[in-house]
């Protein structure tokens, strides 16, 4: 699917869409879904999602602010009370809601309440933005699951908030470690977010990721 055509209907959803036309005697429409998931740096989060069997398409994006269209410029200056953010457009019947949601906690550090890894401030802090009330249910259960976790150190700081909106970022961040796939992964080196989550995580760092 475009990514151009994705990004517009995006401003539209708040829970899922349907796609494919239905011709007499065939099966309804296909139906995603959508979770939006905040984690740092949204180079990262969309490119370990997109590694993830059942996701059809993200956006990376600005969620959880005050400020409309904000610029990339403008969330960078923290000023906005928007974060990066990744909406998930996936299928649900081959990857549910509470898998994602497994993905997620294994590939961010949940205790970092200044940001992820080299990434400070509060645009980089981690948060789930739900889009019906069994998300917020589930995003819920999985948080508590999480916190009784002897093994954490601290406690597990991501927030859990209906998404109230979403605007997808510039062009030029979209899919930027397929695009800018030499730089990306320098800075992701660099940044100590596969070391991190490895420390924190050990084999289940990354869980989840199928690639496809």
């Amino acid at each position: 699917m475009v990514k151009s055509f994705m990004v517009t209907l995006t401003i539209w959803i708040s829970a899922a869409f349907f796609f494919g036309p239905t011709r007499a005697g065939e099966p309804g429409p296909v139906k995603f879904e959508v979770a939006t998931f905040a984690g740092g740096c949204f180079w990262c989060v969309e490119a370990d999602f997109d590694q993830v069997e059942g996701v059809i398409e993200t956006i990376s994006g600005y969620s959880g602010g005050i400020l409309a269209n904000p610029t990339y410029k403008e969330v960078a200056a923290g000023n906005s009370g928007h974060v990066e953010a990744v909406q998930i457009i996936y299928d649900p019947k081959t990857v549910s809601f509470e898998n994602l949601l497994n993905v997620f906690w294994h590939s961010i550090d949940p205790l970092d309440a200044d940001g992820q890894f080299c990434d400070r401030g509060s645009p980089y802090l981690t948060a789930i933005f739900t889009h019906s009330q069994e998300q917020q249910v589930s995003a819920r259960k999985s948080k508590e699951k999480l916190e009784s976790i002897a093994a954490l150190e601290r406690p597990v700081v991501t927030s859990i908030t209906p998404l109230t909106n979403f605007y997808p970022a510039e062009e030029y961040h979209q899919d930027f470690h397929s695009k800018n796939p030499i730089r990306y992964k320098y800075y992701r080196f660099r940044c100590g977010r596969n070391e991190r989550l490895t420390e924190l995580w050990g084999p289940e760092a990354l869980r989840g990721l199928q690639p496809h």
